[in-house]
Formats: structure tokens, sequence, C-alpha cells
């Protein structure tokens, strides 16, 4: 009786029912594009972490910035050239190798950060700038002083000569090769030739850059020189997307050495057993491993600036508000239809409770009656919002994000330690370019779904109670 009842109802009032079903179709509509635009959002958001840090990297730990005045004081790179008789027009060259930031830890904080409850995999990495000066020094000619006067009256005068030298940067990382899961170099894919053997520890080997061996016109089985040592290279990276996070990777011993920072690391990386559990490992670190300073992968998107920034505070803030505001509106609407169209069924309902109906029944079948609404409304609204959706991910514009920027400047140095360096300043002076998605997941679905039962309760909650308080003999006299 409920169900054919029912059917007979929607046949007739199947107008009232699709004005219901539109109302709170459009409130889940808007909810569906913009959790799924959000989705992308953080989506995007992780593309930009990860081309700066590596794939799987929850948070890193570097060392605390010494206060000022205090600690070390700041090497400068220093060249020394052979300006002597012998030396005069060949071309001299130097490389310095100087660890980026000028702060370091002792690897054994590697271990100590491992150790740590909730750490799945801790990886240690090292990085480092190469400065190389190359040129040469030309004697000057000596001339007789011209007739006449001049600067050189009376004597003579030299001219030409000099020095003549170029300056050439770039960056090295130092990688742990037993342990490549973490760390910049998984930000990139090898295109040519092969990654580093977990073996090679201590191997003349070296992974360069796409960007920066095409610029060095260097190739795989080539030989790449670092401050008078050659390393062969087994391997060409071109990132994922933006800048690499380095233009050559070594094997950690190796940049180790070459930087004179043996046993001494800029960079854990830190992988988290469960995402859900990042800050409490970034508290467990920074309570017992004293001295370091914690960065999470959120930290860093809090300084993420460009149009990608903009475009995301607006999903999260403006996006939601309004999205809650229609759903809201829809709600209340298909309530309030609802209940205009049990007033203009006062007889109907008067003569079933004439006949026999209880006021619980005549409620339980305007609360049906109104949950079919809403699903049929989110039936409407999940296709409205999977075609929105769809239309964001292919009409959508490419979107920018400037990692470590922001008018604040206070950015932190994720990778590289207080003093500056590593994947992120690398690549804070550098936009890159983030194709916008907008991914509907099965919870999006199932938030809909939700929503949609909840609309038609509402809905029937106002009506069902209207239709309650009927009596028989009043409802009668009404003339529908």
């Amino acid at each position: 009786m409920f169900f054919t009842y029912l059917r007979r109802e929607l046949r007739r009032r199947h107008k009232a029912a699709l004005v219901v079903a539109s109302g709170l179709a459009l409130g889940i509509a808007l909810v569906i594009v913009v959790d799924s635009v959000t989705a992308g959002m953080n989506r995007a958001q992780g593309k930009v972490l990860e081309s700066l840090y590596g794939l799987g990297t929850d948070m890193t730990v570097t060392k605390e910035p010494s206060p000022p005045g205090e600690g070390d004081a700041v090497r400068r790179p220093r060249f020394r050239f052979d300006a002597g008789e012998d030396a005069q027009g060949e071309r001299q060259s130097q490389d310095v190798v100087m660890v980026q930031g000028f702060e370091t830890l002792a690897a054994s904080t590697v271990a100590q950060v491992a150790r740590q409850d909730g750490v799945a995999e801790a990886v240690g990495g090292l990085n480092a700038r190469v400065m190389k000066v190359d040129g040469r020094f030309e004697r000057g000619e000596v001339r007789p002083a011209e007739p006449g006067g001049g600067p050189g009256r009376g004597g003579a005068d030299v001219r030409g000569g000099g020095a003549d030298f170029g300056v050439d940067s770039y960056t090295v990382y130092g990688t742990d090769v037993a342990h490549q899961g973490l760390g910049p170099l998984t930000s990139s894919k090898i295109t040519a030739g092969r990654t580093f053997r977990a073996a090679e520890t201590a191997a003349k080997v070296a992974v360069v850059d796409s960007a920066h061996a095409k610029e060095q016109g260097l190739a795989v089985g080539e030989r790449l020189t670092v401050s008078g040592t050659a390393y062969t290279v087994v391997g060409i990276a071109t990132a994922d997307s933006g800048d690499a996070a380095a233009d050559v990777y070594l094997p950690l011993a190796e940049a180790q050495t070459l930087a004179d920072a043996k046993g001494r690391v800029t960079t854990v990386y830190v992988r988290a057993t469960d995402s859900q559990r990042i800050d409490q490992v970034k508290g467990a670190i920074g309570e017992n491993v004293p001295g370091t300073t914690v960065t999470t992968s959120a930290d860093l998107a809090a300084t993420v600036s460009g149009s990608l920034s903009t475009a995301s505070g607006l999903a999260e803030g403006v996006g939601k508000w309004l999205s809650i505001v229609v759903l809201g509106a829809a709600f209340a609407v298909a309530g309030l239809l609802t209940s205009a169209a049990v007033g203009r069924r006062v007889r109907e309902f008067g003569t079933l409770k004439a006949l026999g109906w209880r006021s619980g029944r005549v409620t339980r079948q305007v609360a049906g009656e109104a949950l079919v609404h809403g699903l049929i409304g989110g039936v409407l609204g999940i296709g409205a919002g999977l075609a929105g959706a769809w239309a964001v991910t292919a009409f959508s514009p490419t979107l920018t994000a400037e990692p470590g920027g922001g008018a604040g400047g206070g950015a932190p140095r994720f990778a590289g330690g207080a003093g500056g360096g590593g994947p992120v300043d690398r690549a804070a002076s550098r936009a890159l370019d983030i194709a916008l998605t907008a991914p509907v997941s099965l919870t999006t679905i199932g938030l809909a779904v939700a929503l949609a039962v909840a609309g038609g309760l509402v809905a029937g909650g106002f009506g069902g109670w209207r239709a309650s308080r009927l009596r028989p003999a009043d409802a009668l006299r009404r003339v529908e």
C-alpha cells in the first residue's frame, strides 16, 4: 500500500517533485564541484612540493639556525691562482665546493630520527654548490712613451694584459645510494643510462640533470670533473615538473669528501608510517632530537604563492561557504515546498485519517515521498557535479606556483639549512606551471548521496510534522 500510494503521488505531482529535486540537485552539484576542485588544488600543491624534495617525503629535519653572532663564522670561497712568469697566457681553473647554508648535522642524526615513534624511514642528504672559476692571465706589452707627453712621459707605457676569468656555478646533491626511496632525486626520472647502484656508496659515478647535461654537453659514459676528481656519468635525470632539485647527483660519501663535510649531512628526509601522524612525529623529533628544525609538507605548502595559491584560497574559503549557503537554502526550500504541498492535500489526509490511518502512517507517507524527491535530486546533482568537474578539468587555465615565495619572505629553508640553499632555494625564484584537475572520489559521491538523503529527511520532517497535526473533522470541512 505504501509504495502503491507513493507511485501514484509521484506521477500525479511530478512537477512539484521535480522542483524540489532540482533545488536539492543544485546544492549537491555545487558541493561536488567545490570538493573536487579543492582536491585538485591539493594535488597540484603536492606536485609543487614533490618537485622540491621528491616523492614520499612527509617532512625534513635540518639544523636549527644559530642566533646572530653565534656559531662558526661563515666560510667564503677563496680562489688561489699562480700569476708567476710561467703562468702567463695559460688557462687556469679551480673549483670550490661549499655546503649550501653552511649548516650541517652529524650523520648519526639520521639514525636518531629513524628511531622516533611513527617514522617509517629516514634518509640523509648533503646539498652543496660548486663555484668554478676559469680563465687566464695575459702579460701586458711595454712600449716607449710617445713624444709630446702623456701618461708614460719620460718613461714607458704598459698596454694590454690583465686577467680574464669567468665564474660558473652549479648545485650538487649527495644521495644515500643504499636508500634511494627518499630525497630530491625521486622527483626526476632517469631518461638515459641508469641510476645509482646500492653498492656504489664510494664510486666515482654521477647522475646529471638533463638541462645541465645539455648545457655542458655531457652524455652517459662521459667524464665530469668536480674539484679535480673525475666522475663517470652513468645516468641522465629529467625533472617530472619544474626545475630539478640539483644539477649533479653524487653518492653521499663522495659529496661529503668534496665539500670537506665527512660524516655530515644538511638534510634528513623523513617518511611517516601514517599521514595522520605527521604532526605527532614532528613533535617527537623536535623534542627528542635537539638542535634541529622540523619542516612538514604542510608548512611548505603555506609558502606557495602565485595563482595556484589564490585559486586554492578561493576554493577552500569562498567556494566552501558558498556551497554551504546554497545547500542550506536548497534544504529550506525543499522543506517549505513539501510543507506547502501538504497544505494543499489537507482534505486527502483528512479522509485517510477518517478511514483509519494513524498520524504516524500519514507522517511516514509524506516523509517517504520527500525522501524519494531527495534521492532523485541526488541523482541529478551527482550527474551535474560530475559534468562540472569534467568541465573544470577540460577547460581550466594553467595555474602558476612559486615555491617558497610570498610577501612575508619567511619561507622555510626546507632542504638547505638556515643559510639558504637546497631544493627550495633553487626553485624559489622560478614559477611552476600546474594544470588544474578536479578529481571526484568515491568519498565525494558518498557525501552527495548522504546530502540527498538528508535533504529528503529535512523536507519530509517539515511536511510530516504538519500532516500529523491534522484532525479528520477539520480536514474534511476544508475544500482543496
